[in-house]
């Protein structure tokens, strides 16, 4: 029996369990080894009833679950129950010795556990370990699809292993097949985007294309508090327009980049030459007041390398709404920018939803502006994972109030569960669909209605009728005193009550 391994508790570091249990698998090899990364966000433990209990982000199990108390029976635990944790396993390779991953492995050398365990290992270390290759047994994969997405990957021989993981080394976040996600996975939302305008008039649909453009352009600013002039918002509207069409690059993110920010006098276009950080400073001493810590600048290169490659192998290949969590917040993550990553971060959302059809014939797909309607729960979920990542990552604080990262970070960017990050998008991208787009569409139909008849037998301009229009929304539906002395003096009451009721009737009821 190893002594490393805790016995039954019901606090465990500053989680409680739902009931006594015995942490097991990632959550035991990390209190063991005392490795520098976050718990997963579903812990497993060995209960003592003969019940399963799921409560409070822990699954205990029953009795008859126990692994052996070793580091081959916690990673075998592991990969069996909860998948694939790329930066606890790369915490804890670098702290074993590789001959005992040898001897681990030639223990069963052709057992798929022992497989899995070996292949991941040399993938993630970047070297070969002291051993044969398997001449005998069937391919396994190195990710279960039933519990992780995955792409259809490669056969690794040296292994017999399946090489299905979506990304590569430098960047690799992975989501859990959840009740939740699958049932959004299920509802194929892809299908019911491209069927939205179908009953819409088509000189309606370039109508609200073009205001779902500009909304979408004036929320992704208003996420960042900023209210830029008009010409910048139909600037990076333009930029939407086209997202899709061209695959992600390095140089295309700097010229991203430089149309986000427009004036570079102050903001250095390009790639990061220092620390970065989000956060404030303290009023008195100036000092980082720290969220979230970007990435170290030594390490942009490869992590964009890596977010690169990662969006070319799953292009079509998985989920498109998992997909382009996975890699806009990765991005977001990294940080790779002084200024603009937040834009770029919700153009990637544009470009591979576009990429992959979402976008209703002759409309841009406006997910923006359903981030901006769930502002609390998008930045809940942006710092859900920095706030986990903190307390690993050493700093100081540079002469100019920026920060300075004095540890290896790298891995917190490039393996991450972006499981609720997926599921946030999707419930974004549900609601663009059920209500952003066939509301604004609607919305005008409406307008047209209201126009025309306020217009008929009337001689009045179509500036004057939206004026109106605004007038009475503002206002409940009615027109105020101060509105029928002065901007409409020339209509007779009869005239305006014929109009709060239309109002009432198009907009109201």
């Amino acid at each position: 029996m190893n002594n490393r391994f805790s016995g039954p508790v019901i606090v465990f570091h500053e989680f409680s369990l739902p009931e006594k249990g015995t942490p097991v698998g990632y959550a035991a090899l990390i209190d063991a080894y005392n490795l520098p990364c976050p718990f997963p966000t579903i812990k497993m433990a060995i209960g003592t009833k003969h019940t399963i209990v799921k409560e409070n982000d822990w699954h205990l199990l029953t009795p008859r679950y126990q692994p052996e108390n070793s580091v081959k029976g916690h990673l075998a635990f592991a990969l069996k129950y909860e998948g694939v944790d790329l930066c606890v396993l790369k915490k804890l390779f670098e702290l074993l010795d590789p001959n005992e991953i040898c001897k681990m492995v030639q223990a069963s050398i052709t057992g798929a556990y022992s497989r899995r365990i070996w292949f991941l290992y040399e993938w993630l270390m970047g070297k070969a370990l002291d051993l044969p290759d398997v001449q005998r047994g069937n391919y396994v994969h190195a990710l279960d699809p039933l519990k992780q997405l995955a792409v259809t990957g490669k056969r690794s021989m040296r292994h017999r292993v399946v090489n299905n993981l979506p990304g590569t080394p430098d960047f690799c976040p992975l989501i859990r097949r959840t009740e939740e996600l699958d049932a959004y996975i299920s509802m194929n939302l892809k299908e019911k985007a491209l069927l939205v305008s179908t009953n819409i008039p088509k000189d309606v649909v370039a109508r609200a294309a073009a205001f779902l453009l500009l909304k979408d352009s004036q929320a992704s600013f208003a996420i960042e508090n900023e209210a830029p002039p008009h010409d910048r918002i139909m600037r990076w509207g333009n930029a939407i327009r086209d997202a899709g069409k061209s695959p992600i690059s390095k140089d295309a993110l700097v010229q991203l980049q430089k149309m986000v920010i427009g004036d570079s006098r102050f903001v250095k276009p390009g790639y990061r030459e220092t620390g970065g950080f989000v956060g404030e400073h303290d009023r008195d001493t100036g000092m980082p007041v720290v969220e979230h810590f970007s990435a170290k600048h030594e390490d942009i290169d490869s992590l964009i390398d890596g977010l690169v490659a990662y969006s070319k192998k799953i292009t079509h290949t998985i989920d498109a709404v998992c997909a382009a969590a996975a890699i806009a917040f990765g991005f977001v993550y990294i940080h790779p920018f002084v200024d603009g990553n937040g834009r770029i971060h919700r153009y990637l959302i544009h470009h591979i939803l576009a990429e992959n059809g979402y976008n209703p014939p002759g409309m841009i797909f406006p997910v923006s502006s359903s981030m901006l309607n769930r502002i609390a729960e998008y930045e809940v979920v942006l710092r859900g994972y920095s706030q986990t990542i903190l307390p690993f990552i050493k700093w100081e604080t540079t002469k100019d109030h920026n920060v300075r990262v004095l540890n290896d970070t790298v891995d917190y960017y490039r393996y991450f569960d972006a499981t609720a990050h997926a599921v946030f998008l999707y419930q974004c991208v549900k609601e663009t669909i059920e209500h952003e787009i066939p509301e604004e569409a609607h919305f005008l139909v409406r307008y047209d209605t209201f126009r025309k008849t306020v217009q008929d037998g009337i001689e009045i301009p179509d500036t004057t009728v939206f004026l109106l229009y605004n007038f009475l929304s503002q206002n409940g539906g009615k027109l105020s005193k101060r509105a029928q002395e002065k901007e409409f003096h020339a209509l007779s009451q009869t005239q305006i009550e014929r109009f709060e009721q239309l109002y009432e009737r198009l907009f109201i009821e």
